[in-house]
């Protein structure tokens, strides 16, 4: 994204240069995609090039908000219409967002609170979604749905066969908890995974540079290489291979 933002490749361009460094497939994620295209238009020219490249597209990502959008049937259908733009894209997974926070103006506070109507959501969705042969899941990011606690009961509250988790081994510490104990709890439930690894500061420590975020606790991570982080990578992926 840094790259295309840059004026260094171009969007379309992504999947040879993707398949030229080594990887086997590839994912498309709206939020990286520029604001000239239309996901519509680039849906079909993404996928030539990526059969171009033999690079199968093995997730589609969007965004989504049931707590703070104007109806839970308004965010439903929009993204009913985003399957459309997967069933172009030939995937067979489609991750999209449950809520970013809590709305007190609207009496919900707590995760609780919102967990119904999170659930009603994805539950339309995801049926919906199961017609086409996509399975759809929700991502742990964001801080309000992170947890492994909180997604789990998300998970359980849906009650739909076709209804996942995609679990980013890394994010639960965005979170406070430990990636291997997290993971551990919900790895049966995945549906498609993500690997990332971070550097961390407790935090009552200084930090140098930039990249620094915080947790919800107030500790500070940064993304970094695989494998030079404190995420124990081999044992969350050991976890949910077996």
């Amino acid at each position: 994204t840094k790259a295309v933002r840059a004026g260094q490749i171009d969007y379309l361009d992504i999947p040879a240069k993707t398949a030229e460094m080594g990887y086997a497939s590839i994912e498309l994620a709206s939020a990286g995609v520029p604001a000239e295209f239309d996901m519509r238009d680039l849906a079909p020219k993404f996928r030539a090039r990526c059969d171009a490249a033999g690079l199968p597209i093995i997730n589609y990502t969007i965004g989504a908000d049931f707590v703070h959008a104007e109806s839970v049937e308004a965010q439903v259908k929009e993204l009913v219409a985003e399957l459309e733009i997967a069933q172009v894209l030939g995937v067979t997974g489609m991750r999209h967002d449950a809520a970013r926070g809590p709305r007190p103006e609207r009496g919900i506070r707590t995760f609780d609170d919102a967990l119904p109507i999170i659930a009603e959501g994805c539950r339309a969705v995801t049926i919906e979604a199961e017609k086409l042969g996509i399975r759809t899941m929700m991502e742990n990011h964001g801080y309000f749905a992170q947890d492994s606690i909180r997604v789990e009961k998300l998970v359980t509250a849906i009650g739909h066969p076709n209804f996942g988790l995609l679990i980013d081994i890394g994010n639960f510490m965005c979170a406070d908890e430990v990636s291997e104990v997290a993971v551990g709890r919900v790895a049966a439930l995945a549906a498609h995974v993500h690997v990332k690894d971070f550097l961390f500061r407790d935090g009552n420590s200084p930090v140098n540079g930039q990249g620094w975020f915080p947790t919800r606790a107030g500790h500070l991570l940064r993304g970094t290489v695989l494998g030079h982080g404190v995420v124990k990578v081999k044992q969350c992926l050991d976890i949910l291979k077996k």
